[in-house]
């Protein structure tokens, strides 16, 4: 199972997520951000040489999010 990523769709497609992330939203190098969306948590990491982690998401019941910088 592959777990970095060169790009965000690669990463969010591993998990069937590229519908749930906000098309304007960026991941900056070396952080981590997270949304709530339909039901879904999801974050995902960026690595200081541009690499996205592949994504965690799991159910919830928060209400709907915009970008947070965790």
């Amino acid at each position: 199972m592959q777990n970095y990523f060169d790009t965000l769709n690669d990463a969010l497609d591993a998990e069937g997520l590229t519908h749930h992330w906000p098309v304007t939203a960026n991941v900056p190098y070396g952080a981590t951000v997270g949304l709530a969306y339909a039901g879904r948590w999801l974050s995902i990491y960026r690595d200081e040489s541009g690499r996205y982690e592949r994504p965690v998401h799991y159910a919830t019941l928060m209400a709907d999010t915009g970008l947070i910088h965790l």
